[in-house]
């Protein structure tokens, strides 16, 4: 049976503890807390400042490659023990960049630290929704991802004192938190974890091109995003030349907003269900990221880092509770969420590498990255536009569905 019928309190809170862990190590730090560190990184001369670009577009390739194995690798184990696994790598992955041996060694650990938190974004929630009342799943969703805003605000408070001590202490003391992290959720997760079933003929995702549509606007999103997330601190600190200091405060914004997203968001979906909120956040994530390309004042750029920081971890319990509308059997939602994190994933990493291409052809030229992913968030809306025509399409032509 999926959900108990009345769960002690305690057997509530504890996995969706475990789950806020889990996306708070495996992607709030593991791939957040890297970008404060990209002028310390260049400045340090560990890399140029082409391959720390490139290096932090690992990351996002471990995320493509790990929600494409998650759940093969659930079925070989459980979703547990793979969760487990997922966040003891990230971890390691911690402690070895704290050796910048070469930048084939850097990469692999990057990569490696986006394995883990691709194969727990598509876990995690399947592992834990299933074990928390219906009535609360969606405060549960946001509480879960929660942790990835937590991990951003988190990296920009604890990466400056830590980079006081150096940079592989700031390395080290990133696993040391990992490490506590996975060692309070070890027991936090289900007591009989669900694996993942296996997919078959019959298990494909209902040919609905209203959910197609969705896997191709969520690609767009994470097109939209990926700037912000990577360049945000560097633009600050060395392309407006404000230095790290008022860079590592924007990041807090960033964070501050990173924490607000998943719950606001949430609401909204309540409020308005998601796909009007997803038309709502889309507007002004577009508008707040052109703005920023020809923002300079600390006010407005404070004030547009919360509004984008809300957007990365806000968008995925979004695009779950959007699913979720769109279809209505649970094991099915599993495989279209599973493939919708692949889209995301896919479009983030190539996005990263063609960012990455573009900002070292420009020769470091901020804005026009900002430019293109805020035309990227806008083709997203547009695409919820073509949403709304399938629709009309489907109640004028029902016998065709």
């Amino acid at each position: 049976m999926l959900t108990p019928s009345a769960p002690p309190r305690s057997a509530v809170w504890l996995p969706i503890f475990a789950g806020l862990c889990a996306s708070l190590v495996s992607i709030g730090l593991a791939r957040f807390a890297y970008t404060p560190l990209i002028p310390s990184l260049i400045q340090a001369q560990w890399f140029s400042a082409n391959d720390v670009v490139y290096l932090g577009a690992a990351n996002l390739v471990g995320y493509l490659i790990g929600a494409l194995i998650g759940h093969p690798l659930a079925r070989r184990t459980s979703n547990t023990t793979a969760l487990r696994l997922m966040m003891l790598a990230v971890t390691a992955a911690f402690f070895a960049c704290g050796f910048p041996l070469s930048v084939g060694w850097f990469f692999g650990w990057r990569l490696l630290s986006g394995i883990a938190g691709g194969a727990i974004m598509v876990l995690v929630a399947a592992t834990v929704l299933p074990h928390v009342p219906a009535s609360r799943r969606g405060l549960a969703s946001g509480a879960i991802f929660l942790g990835i805003g937590l991990g951003i605000a988190g990296s920009g408070t604890i990466v400056p004192p830590l980079l006081s001590l150096g940079l592989q202490d700031t390395w080290f003391g990133l696993g040391l938190l990992s490490l506590v992290l996975t060692a309070a959720s070890w027991f936090g997760w289900p007591a009989t974890s669900h694996t993942a079933t296996p997919t078959t003929s019959a298990d494909k995702t209902p040919v609905d091109p209203q959910v197609y549509l969705l896997f191709a606007q969520y690609a767009f999103m994470a097109a939209g995003l990926v700037p912000a997330m990577v360049f945000l601190v560097d633009y600050v600190a060395r392309g407006l030349g404000a230095g790290p200091h008022v860079g590592a405060l924007i990041w807090v914004m960033y964070g501050l907003g990173a924490i607000i997203g998943p719950v606001s968001y949430g609401f909204l979906a309540d409020k308005l269900g998601a796909r009007w909120s997803i038309r709502l956040v889309l507007v002004v994530q577009a508008i707040a990221v052109g703005l920023l390309a020809i923002s300079s004042s600390f006010t407005a750029l404070a004030v547009l880092a919360v509004i984008i920081g809300a957007f990365p971890p806000g968008i995925v319990p979004l695009a779950l509770a959007r699913v979720h509308e769109l279809i209505p059997q649970h094991h099915q939602q599993q495989i279209a969420w599973s493939r919708a994190t692949v889209s995301f994933a896919t479009f983030q990493a190539l996005a990263g590498f063609a960012y990455s291409a573009m900002f070292n052809a420009s020769g470091g030229h901020h804005q026009l990255l900002f430019i293109i992913a805020a035309g990227a968030i806008v083709i997203a809306l547009l695409l919820e536009q073509g949403m709304r025509l399938v629709k009309r399409g489907d109640r004028l032509h029902p016998a065709l569905n």
